[in-house]
């Protein structure tokens, strides 16, 4: 699982006279609380965000994540001590807290001394504790405001706001980027990262206009080398035009689609009124698997944002991450002459 590149590829070493160690970004709350140079964080996608893609956005400034929701508990183990094996520098974990085996993955997390980890899906109260107790940083993912007020009062030490245009599993709310950091940002004191739309440095610098510390990154990180995505999924990313994703089994579990013949026969069912066993019937085991890991492009689940639409390459993951800062930094410095009046 995961080790379809060659044994090396995407790992990174530092530029000459750059530190192998974290260099934290000065005056930024994302970028101290982590110990890294950029607050720039890539997803723990499922399929996607095996070790070589977490170490490759490490070892280049950013924080790069496992995802563990596709991942048995030994499968997640060994894939925490590659990353720790090519980087020395800090790296997560997502999970998702309706995972089966939660208990599994979360002994094996701090077994393994994994200092950031990325909760989802499920009440942040219930593990942030454990976590925290063992000296592990906790950021939960939201889709609201509200949501992200019981996080933080769970003791969380950041936030991900997640927009509708996200890729993967979305808020039932449907309350898009633009509005959602704001809201988050006037709700919480603590650190909060953007996710939703985000795959690009005038899209970061935007986020953070808006209120957010940093940004969290899927979509486009799911289309580099490093991904461990199959090579047809990647390509479906890159294909996708604008419009290309539907949001699917609202009923069920809300996620964002590429628009193949599974998600039609989705669609079908949904417009018929099917009842949400015979959409978790229509799914079946495996789907996601079947579309991003095994690349069948037209009966698989094939889970990418809307900003996909936007991605025209499929690069090394230090250069997507180096031209998001690129742009950033371009897009930072031309913002004073935009006047209005």
């Amino acid at each position: 699982m995961y080790d379809r590149l060659p044994e090396g590829m995407g790992e990174m070493t530092p530029e000459p006279g750059q530190p192998r160690d974290a260099d934290s970004g000065a005056g930024n709350r994302i970028a101290t609380l982590f110990g890294i140079r950029y607050p720039i964080i890539q997803a723990g996608m499922i399929w996607c965000s095996g070790w070589r893609l977490a170490a490759a956005v490490s070892e280049a400034g950013g924080l790069g994540l496992l995802g563990a929701g596709s991942m048995y508990p030994d499968v997640l183990r060994h894939h925490i001590r590659q990353v720790k094996a090519a980087t020395r520098k800090p790296f997560g974990v997502n999970v998702p807290l309706l995972y089966p085996a939660i208990e599994e993955h979360m002994a094996i997390i701090r077994e393994e001394g994994v200092p950031v980890v990325f909760t989802s899906a499920g009440n942040p109260k219930t593990w942030t504790p454990v976590l925290k107790q063992a000296g592990i940083k906790v950021v939960h993912v939201v889709p609201s405001a509200a949501f992200a007020v019981k996080a933080e009062a769970a003791g969380v030490d950041a936030l991900v706001c997640e927009g509708f245009e996200a890729g993967g599993h979305n808020g039932r709310e449907e309350t898009t980027s633009l509005v959602l950091i704001p809201l988050v940002r006037d709700a919480v004191r603590v650190p909060v990262l953007a996710a939703g739309g985000i795959a690009s440095g005038r899209s970061m610098l935007a986020a953070m206009v808006l209120g957010a510390d940093g940004v969290q990154i899927g979509s486009r990180f799911a289309a580099s080398l490093e991904s461990s995505a199959h090579p047809n999924f990647k390509q479906a990313i890159v294909d996708t035009p604008e419009g290309g994703t539907m949001l699917s089994l609202k009923s069920l579990v809300p996620v964002r689609l590429i628009r193949n013949a599974f998600q039609q026969q989705v669609a079908e069912a949904e417009a018929r009124g099917a009842s949400p066993a015979e959409l978790a019937t229509l799914l079946g085991r495996a789907r996601a698997k079947l579309g991003m890991f095994e690349g069948d492009l037209q009966e698989g689940e094939l889970e990418i944002g809307q900003v996909a639409g936007a991605i025209r390459d499929i690069l090394p993951a230090a250069d997507i991450l180096r031209n998001i800062v690129t742009e950033f930094e371009a897009a930072s410095a031309a913002a004073p002459a935009l006047k209005c009046w």
